[in-house]
């Protein structure tokens, strides 16, 4: 994603703000959130100490992500994918056979009022709006306004800009396998209403003075967290309701899950550091040195983020889906309205960029330090935040950011000097199919099946078979370099960071650039019939999404 941006603006400056950014919502988004539910899990099931539970779980997952690197990230997830499902789908199961179906889930789940209350407070009530989708603007949760406009900002941004999810897209085979690969995500985003929100309500209704706990110092007691224990309703539900073999399968599938995403964040934030930070700073590194300065900069990462642990626990009344949803609406928008804009426009210069991104990073900070330094009241405890604070909704945030930053991008490109048109070649939506080239890039070429065999020649041969039997013939002559020369120290260090004793001789940038020019042209031929089946099921999965939206309005 910010190689996007230093194409389409030529600036340098657009693309290390946006790898910094990435880099510090993962560490306070992705990272912290997961080590922290990782944590909550093995606690829950294991009645281990917080901090032992989280070394135990970073071990774990960076023993398989620091060797096998983004092919066992892949692998493992699509592995760890079928676990979580299948374990989540059992527990779905028991939980509705235990609390009697669905019409009886819903009715004691609103008669779930803990025993010890607040005097003069609706603490420990569930919400009667529990149930819809689109409630009142003024609701405190989840207001209409906040779900129409600040979510739906919030998912483009995610699902569309997120460097973890197009990493993996770009990593498909061609652009079939990755729009099969999104269909079948927005699939799977269907589950979680059974698999997660119904049981997390079972969770309360069956648990009502400890899920559902109202009283600080009680809330203290069971879960070391005054704000609520809401977090362990899942884990709570796994160790009371599942037999001893299933419940075995169901806390590995969890910590698989989480496992999963925190191999995605390793990988992906490695990658932003080195390539986007590290290479301008050292532009002459070497692969060796990039590996090694990789796997580096994930163990500090990984301790920031347990520095951080306390906050996550405590922030947005101790609920782990509200502070990473509102982290998501200070930080978020203005990359989605510099993106769209990019992509939008031909109008839309570096300097409209830039502003619209510093003009959404103040604003997006100020409200988060505001929110972290002020906290929340607990249960009991007057308000003491500014009205600002307290009632400017962290979604209604999230959609005056997003505007915010689209006005500022306009306004300050229309008062700039526009962009050269050459220069934005295949680079926005208007300019997607020119067939003129870029200034200072290599020349385009068709690639067809009589002349892909001999796609640079020039150095020694790999070879990559597609369905089609077209074969791409890329050349890097190597040399090698005797591991059993090295010392035993340095051979257990290069094996941790995936190096081996084969140094590849550097491609000079226009080969490169013929390389991934050529390849390109592979990637992006569809076969007709797949691409009518992947259409098709976008209609479904579209339909489905809003029979639910129209069902639970």
């Amino acid at each position: 994603m910010p190689e996007y941006l230093k194409k389409r603006f030529g600036s340098q400056r657009l693309q290390v703000y946006l790898a910094v950014q990435s880099l510090i919502l993962f560490a306070f988004t992705k990272l912290s959130a997961e080590i922290f539910a990782g944590a909550i899990i093995i606690k829950e099931t294991m009645g281990w100490n917080l901090y032992v539970s989280v070394l135990i779980l970073l071990a774990a997952t960076a023993l398989y992500t620091v060797i096998g690197g983004l092919a066992a990230v892949i692998y493992t997830d699509a592995l760890q994918t079928v676990v979580l499902i299948v374990g989540a789908i059992i527990l779905f199961i028991i939980s509705m056979i235990d609390i009697g179906g669905y019409e009886s889930m819903v009715d004691l789940y609103f008669q779930a009022k803990p025993n010890i209350t607040v005097a003069n407070t609706s603490c420990g009530i569930p919400d009667p709006n529990a149930l819809h989708i689109f409630r009142p603007a003024s609701d405190s949760n989840y207001p209409w306004t906040g779900i129409v406009f600040g979510v739906n900002i919030l998912s483009a941004w995610y699902f569309c800009t997120d460097q973890v999810l197009v990493q993996r897209t770009l990593a498909a085979k061609n652009t079939i396998h990755a729009k099969g690969g999104g269909i079948l995500a927005a699939y799977l985003k269907i589950l979680p209403m059974f698999l997660m929100v119904w049981p997390g309500m079972i969770s309360r209704a069956l648990y009502k003075d400890t899920v559902g706990c109202a009283d600080p110092t009680i809330c203290e007691e069971v879960c070391g967290n005054p704000s609520g224990c809401s977090n362990i309703a899942y884990p709570k539900l796994v160790m009371n309701l599942m037999p001893d073999g299933l419940r075995g399968l169901m806390v590995a599938a969890l910590l698989a899950a989480l496992m999963c995403s925190l191999t995605s964040v390793f990988n992906s934030g490695s990658t932003l550091f080195t390539i986007d930070i590290w290479k301008r700073i050292r532009k002459n590194a070497s692969d060796r040195e990039l590996m090694i300065v990789g796997r580096l900069f994930v163990i500090i990462f990984v301790g920031f983020s347990i520095v951080w642990l306390p906050v996550v626990g405590k922030a947005q009344d101790g609920q782990l889906f509200n502070y990473l949803q509102s982290i998501a609406s200070y930080m978020g928008p203005p990359v989605l309205a510099c993106f769209i804009l990019a992509i939008a426009s031909t109008r839309i210069n570096e300097k409209g960029a830039f502003w619209g991104l510093m003009t959404g990073l103040v604003l997006g900070v100020a409200r988060m330090i505001a929110d972290f330094a002020l906290g929340s009241p607990v249960c009991g405890e007057e308000e003491y935040r500014p009205a600002i604070i307290a009632n400017f909704h962290y979604l209604h945030y999230a959609a005056f950011l997003f505007a915010t930053c689209l006005i500022v991008t306009v306004v300050v490109s229309l008062l700039t000097k526009p962009q050269d048109p050459e220069e934005l070649v295949n680079l926005t939506w208007h300019t997607r199919n020119q067939k003129s080239h870029r200034r200072n890039q290599v020349k385009d070429f068709t690639l067809t099946e009589k002349d892909t065999s001999a796609v640079l020649q020039e150095k020694h041969s790999d070879h990559h078979q597609d369905k089609n039997d077209v074969t791409v013939t890329v050349d890097v002559k190597t040399v090698e370099t005797p591991i059993t020369s090295q010392s035993i120290g340095k051979r257990i260090l290069y094996f941790i960071c995936g190096i081996t004793g084969n140094k590849e001789e550097q491609l000079t940038q226009e080969e490169q650039d013929n390389i991934d020019r050529k390849l390109a042209n592979l990637a992006t031929k569809e076969d007709p019939f797949w691409r009518r089946v992947l259409n098709v099921n976008v209609v479904i999965c579209m339909g489905v999404g809003t029979f639910f939206i129209a069902y639970f309005y």
